[in-house]
């Protein structure tokens, strides 16, 4: 089997270390700079548990995608700013039966594949490139695994390890068992979802307040636990991205508590959140996968959120800061 990782930063760089070191797969990876470089001088390490270790060296890594052979899957590791540019590069490197496997924070942008019929999100994928490539021959992922990178392909990991795999229309099919089957036996414990937007919605819930909290005041929010407002903007971008969720059909109130999710984001310890990793690197965040699609969907279903209104404009103009 031909699998390629797309991009080397904390959540790549976990997957091809493990991949890597099962072998079973014939695995690439593509990466750019010094993590690049690095992983041709050095290969890739995986840091867990404070104190075991995964090293892997990767005889196929590159920064040119036409160098590869056709892939049977194509493991996209790219933040949501990043996929349009990349859509045709993606398409070309899949073999006719091969799928993308997309691993992001936030709505993706295949959301409306599969359930409404509707055409591309703008706001995720401006010119439809992804939509015309890719939507028939992708499969999303819902992870729950925190890293960091502490210098190029090197990466910690702490916490949760769970890969949630679906189709976008929840059907369940040899290619999703069969990556399902490679990430498990690679020690990255993944499992098929047959409602794998809900999945998404419960991931979104968290990262809707803790990435873009943690992003505005450039510290991890149980830094700033103490801080009665901050809880309470937290707990109301919380609320409003459950309150959407409810209006497309997913209400996950039943399975998750707002005071929950607001006393886990002062937990201490952990990495970063990738948000604001971003943000203290200089590179684009996943705004509108985070907060601009659920602001979208909130005004086509008429559902109030004065605190995502509030928050949306800041962290585009945070995000749009890194080039003035």
């Amino acid at each position: 089997m031909q699998v390629c990782v797309f991009g080397a930063g904390a959540i790549g760089g976990h997957v091809a270390a493990r991949l890597l070191a099962a072998r079973s797969a014939e695995v690439s990876v593509i990466a750019r700079g010094a993590a690049l470089k690095a992983m041709r001088s050095r290969g890739i390490t995986l840091r867990f548990n404070g104190k075991e270790e995964i090293h892997a060296s990767v005889p196929r890594a590159t920064d040119d995608p036409s160098t590869l052979p056709p892939q049977d899957y194509v493991i996209v590791t790219l933040k949501a700013p990043a996929l349009p540019g990349v859509a045709g590069t993606i398409a070309r490197l899949l073999k006719p039966e091969g799928c993308a496997v997309f691993l992001n924070n936030g709505i993706p942008w295949w959301w409306p594949h599969g359930v409404d019929g509707k055409g591309p999100l703008p706001l995720l994928d401006p010119q439809g490139t992804l939509w015309s490539e890719l939507r028939t021959r992708t499969l999303g992922c819902v992870v729950y695994s925190p890293n960091e990178p502490v210098e190029p392909c090197v990466i910690v990991h702490r916490g949760a390890n769970r890969w949630v795999m679906g189709e976008p229309d929840n059907t369940v099919t040899p290619r999703l068992e069969r990556i399902v089957k490679l990430f498990d036996a690679a020690g990255l414990k993944a499992e098929a979802s047959t409602d794998v937007r809900r999945e998404i919605w419960l991931k979104l819930v968290r990262n809707a307040s803790n990435n873009t909290l943690s992003a505005l005041i450039r510290r991890p929010l149980a830094e700033a636990s103490g801080d009665a407002e901050l809880r309470r903007i937290a707990a109301g971008l919380i609320t409003e991205t459950m309150n959407v969720g409810a209006a497309l059909g997913y209400d996950i109130c039943t399975q998750v508590s707002v005071e929950e999710l607001t006393a886990r984001a002062e937990l201490k310890g952990g990495p970063r959140t990738s948000a604001l990793q971003d943000v203290l690197q200089g590179r684009a965040m996943e705004v509108e996968a985070l907060l601009g699609q659920t602001q979208a969907y909130a005004r086509e279903h008429k559902v109030p959120v004065p605190t995502i209104d509030l928050i949306l404009p800041l962290l585009r103009a945070l995000d749009g800061s890194r080039t003035a």
